[in-house]
């Protein structure tokens, strides 16, 4: 047994234990579960791609991830549809773009064979050593803004206004209502450090929506699923994938706008895996510098996880930052992300709660993970207007402009300008002078 153990997860007998590597794997999966309640929730804004196809095609996509994780790299780490990402597929690329569905799972295909292809090339380090360190911070704060903002228009927290744009809604009745308690259940939770607090603000969340109204209906926030007998379902066979998979859309392979959509998502996806797998490793002391051993490994296993998660119908697959629950419970090989694998197998199974899980009480969830994104903004030099000024660009303009992508090109394009007027060339790598001059033209001539 423990020679099986090492071949297929790197288990050191001598060094690890099964049992807290299990438990590892366990609290992993409690502090991510909520993606699926909520990726059904966000997808459910687009015509065709079902909830329950959609549930599906997650978890299987997380279990693919995880897996290729646990069995090829060997590491701790569980994947799953990122946040984020999968805000800029429905939110950016499909209702502001205009682009289906199907054209954005084919960007999410290409995003990741070419990130096969700039791992096995080693041309990633390059790429991602040419992209300044403000820009990378603010991304990750901007996206966290992103994402908060749906949430709150989800709730109806926020609402449309013809003379503001925004303003707040009622937020004592109806899904508002279910949205601010769910707030602030789910951040007491938090605080107070809950092994998989969001996903239990989620379930209470959706508790409170089974005895509260909306005045739009009159039905309660919850509706629960039921057979065709009327009988609350808990449990059932995973819903076909067949709705959405491979639904690949080749003809607008070769415009601007898929290779935009292409670049923001490896951009994003890069970015995120290292510094997730670089913050856990430096949290648990597991590594002094930004190399870790088996980047590689664990580049490739991303990489493989998305373009499986696109061909199943969902957005890029990503490596967790929630996975430094599981390190920070002991989790240090393959053995603990293979049992946050067998977790989410185990969940296939139980869609129709997830489903029933209205959007209002997903808010709280998407609102708390932008909470957690924005700690990166205390590293960008502020005093050092070069700098500052395309990162608060790149922040601002994510929700107010609803676009990450246009966030980050605004973002590249400001940097350039910005140190260019100041005369300070040197700074200025010959990648970001040309992606800034291509991202000028896109807004010239598209």
């Amino acid at each position: 047994m423990a020679d099986f153990l090492h071949k297929a997860f790197g288990f050191d007998a001598k060094q690890h234990r099964v049992r807290t590597e299990i438990v590892a794997g366990i609290t992993t999966f409690l502090t991510m579960a909520y993606i699926l309640a909520v990726n059904p929730s966000i997808f459910s804004a687009l015509d065709g791609m079902p909830g329950g196809a959609v549930f599906t095609a997650t978890a299987l996509a997380a279990i693919i991830g995880t897996l290729v994780m646990a069995l090829y790299a060997k590491k701790p780490f569980a994947l799953a549809p990122g946040m984020g990402l999968n805000a800029f597929f429905v939110y950016t690329v499909c209702l502001t773009m205009g682009y289906s569905w199907q054209f954005a799972l084919t960007a999410v295909l290409l995003e990741g064979i070419l990130f096969i292809i700039l791992t096995v090339t080693k041309v990633r380090t390059w790429l991602l050593d040419a992209i300044p360190g403000t820009l990378k911070k603010a991304i990750g704060a901007g996206i966290g803004l992103f994402i908060a903002f749906i949430g709150m228009q989800n709730a109806g927290i926020i609402v449309n206004s013809d003379a503001t744009l925004v303003t707040l809604g009622d937020i004592t009745h109806g899904p508002a209502l279910v949205g601010m308690i769910g707030l602030m259940i789910t951040a007491g939770l938090v605080m107070l450090k809950v092994r998989g607090g969001i996903l239990i603000g989620i379930i209470v969340s959706a508790l409170l929506g089974l005895v509260i109204k909306d005045p739009a209906t009159g039905e309660a926030v919850t509706q629960l699923v039921r057979s065709d007998a009327g009988a609350i379902k808990l449990v059932s066979l995973p819903d076909s994938v067949s709705p959405i998979f491979c639904k690949f859309e080749f003809h607008n392979i070769l415009s601007w706008d898929m290779l935009v959509v292409v670049f923001t998502f490896l951009f994003i996806d890069m970015f995120d895996t290292m510094g997730t797998i670089i913050g856990v490793h430096q949290t648990a002391g597991l590594v002094e510098r930004d190399e870790v051993e088996g980047m590689e490994q664990m580049f490739l296993a991303d990489s493989i996880a998305t373009v499986c998660g696109a061909c199943l119908g969902t957005s890029t697959t990503t490596t967790y930052v929630e996975s430094a629950a599981g390190v920070g419970a002991g989790g240090r090989t393959g053995l603990t992300a293979f049992s946050t694998a067998v977790c989410f197998a185990l969940a296939l199974f139980l869609s129709p709660i997830f489903l029933a899980i209205p959007s209002a009480a997903t808010a709280p969830a998407l609102i708390i993970v932008g909470v957690m994104m924005m700690p990166s903004v205390k590293r960008i030099h502020w005093d050092d207007y070069c700098k500052s000024i395309p990162a608060f660009l790149t922040i601002i303009l994510m929700p107010v402009a609803y676009s990450i992508s246009d966030g980050i090109l605004i973002g590249v394009i400001a940097y350039v300008a910005t140190h260019a007027i100041a005369g300070r060339f040197k700074e200025i790598s010959i990648p970001m002078w040309v992606l800034a001059v291509l991202f000028v033209l896109r807004y010239i001539f598209i």
